[in-house]
């Protein structure tokens, strides 16, 4: 537990000293949402689907977490190609708890990040159903940074070299954000879309987003948090497997 506990406290750390990628991090959830929110807002609105910046802001929150989530990963090679993974790994205590540690860690940074642009959100208009629901969606924030964390740890356990990484995560990421409803309802889309949708992560983490935050859901709240378990349980195990072979 200490290790774990020391690690975690590392990404931390390591996260509060770069200011410029708090920032930067901001730009792209926030430039979905103007851009999006108020350009296609009267579009929605006429078609019948209500407010726009509040069907879009569980989606933009999820965008943020995700890409701060699954971008941790990249520390995973930085760490190795710089020795500090080599001096880790040598330590002795067993690579789960090194794994865990960092995961957490990751975890926690992607959900600050989520409350961030939540919080930068009011500043545009939107309004949550119920303020006492930031509680229950806070649980779903940390659900995805937690189950995209341990992809990311699990992609980069297999590449030597930040190129790699970046094409995998280019060919993922963006997939994942537009084929999950965070754009768009998943009502009375196209059967191909809607199977893809169903069968994509991060559509149960818009969907329980917008469950809580707007009350409005497609899946349903107990359907988006069991899945969500079920698969950071999963992804956590192969993560922790991959983490294992790492060598050094």
């Amino acid at each position: 537990m200490r290790t774990i506990y020391i690690l975690w406290l590392r990404q931390l750390k390591r996260y509060s000293r770069s200011r410029s990628r708090i920032f930067g991090s901001l730009g792209q959830p926030l430039l979905f949402l103007i851009a999006f929110g108020f350009g296609f807002g009267p579009i929605f609105q006429r078609a019948g689907g209500g407010n726009y910046i509040n069907f879009l802001v569980p989606g933009v929150i999820s965008q943020g977490i995700l890409f701060t989530a699954i971008f941790s990963g990249i520390e995973l090679i930085w760490d190795r190609q710089f020795g500090f993974l080599k001096e880790t790994l040598v330590a002795p205590v067993s690579r789960l708890e090194i794994m865990v540690g960092r995961t957490l860690g990751g975890a926690t940074i992607a959900t600050f990040q989520g409350l961030i642009i939540f919080f930068l959100t009011l500043l545009v208009g939107f309004r949550p159903y119920s303020f006492a629901a930031l509680l229950p969606a806070l649980v779903i924030m940390f659900l995805i940074a937690l189950l995209f964390t341990a992809l990311g740890t699990a992609i980069a356990s297999t590449l030597q070299d930040f190129q790699g990484f970046q094409l995998i995560m280019n060919f993922l990421v963006m997939p994942l954000f537009f084929l999950s409803g965070a754009l768009f309802p998943l009502e009375g889309i196209p059967d191909a879309l809607k199977t893809i949708a169903s069968l994509n992560p991060l559509s149960y983490g818009v969907d329980g987003l917008r469950t809580t935050l707007v009350n409005t859901s497609h899946f349903g709240l107990l359907q988006d948090m069991s899945i969500l378990v079920i698969l950071m349980v999963i992804m956590m195990a192969i993560g922790s497997y991959l983490f294992s072979k790492v060598e050094i």
